[in-house]
């Protein structure tokens, strides 16, 4: 079936999930679903006998290809696309309020690109150092309430992604940097600019926030990751020889 092509390319990743029966239910949801790829980052419980009982036997070859990691970075370096989930909204939080806009927006993405869907602990969600590894923010809307039970989280999500894919041909995005490589350009640029003393070095991540944010909307790829880190080496070059051509007069 042609949704395939992008649900083959969509990870669900469930970051410090409490209980292991919701991991087993977010499978199973996923599996309904079609997509087939679930990641579990530092798990309180990670039972595996409670997890197939609630996957039951349908969705057994999502719990048995399931991957577990120790961090969120290590997690999510090979993706090229993250998004997070999260209930709370706000100006340092803005996020797609619709699983269906979110998904039209993320399968042309996904076409040619690893994308992970992020979720947070279930007493307390994704924190600000998670979100700032997430591209985009998604918000289901709710009455009153807005505490969702994971697995019914990840079945909403994952229900928008599966008829969004159904519904004709999606655009084509090019292969984007992965999560690993934006990681060492925002370490590269922060360092550069806290040298050069464009940010405060007592208060970076206020600026390199922005900087991330103007990244996230401009989709950077892989070359052009290359190309920003070049001219930051080669800032750094200058920098150092002005410094010890600088050095060398004074001892004339």
């Amino acid at each position: 079936m042609r949704e395939h092509a992008e649900l083959a390319n969509i990870a669900i990743v469930l970051h410090r999930p409490r209980y292991a029966e919701n991991i087993g239910a977010a499978a199973r949801a996923m599996r309904n679903m079609g997509i087939k790829e679930l990641i579990v980052v530092d798990p309180q419980n990670c039972d595996l006998t409670r997890i197939l009982k609630m996957a039951t036997h349908a969705a057994s070859d999502v719990v048995e290809e399931m991957q577990v990691f120790d961090t969120l970075e290590e997690a999510l370096a090979p993706f090229h696309f993250v998004v997070g989930t999260t209930a709370r909204c706000g100006r340092q939080r803005p996020v797609i309020e619709s699983p269906a806009v979110l998904a039209q927006r993320m399968l042309p993405i996904a076409r040619n690109n690893r994308v992970a869907v992020l979720f947070g602990p279930e007493d307390r969600g994704l924190t600000n150092e998670d979100i700032h590894r997430c591209q985009w923010l998604v918000n289901i809307p709710t009455n009153e309430f807005a505490s969702l039970n994971l697995a019914q989280a990840v079945m909403i999500i994952c229900y928008a992604l599966f008829t969004s894919s159904r519904s004709g041909p999606v655009a084509h995005v090019p292969r984007l940097a992965s999560r690993h490589e934006l990681d060492g350009m925002y370490a590269q640029v922060k360092d550069i600019l806290v040298r050069i003393c464009y940010i405060n070095p007592e208060n970076p991540d206020y600026w390199m926030g922005k900087i991330r944010h103007f990244f996230t909307r401009i989709q950077v790829t892989a070359k052009e990751v290359s190309i920003i880190r070049g001219i930051c080496r080669q800032m750094n070059w200058y920098a150092q020889k002005r410094h010890e051509d600088g050095k060398q007069s004074k001892e004339q």
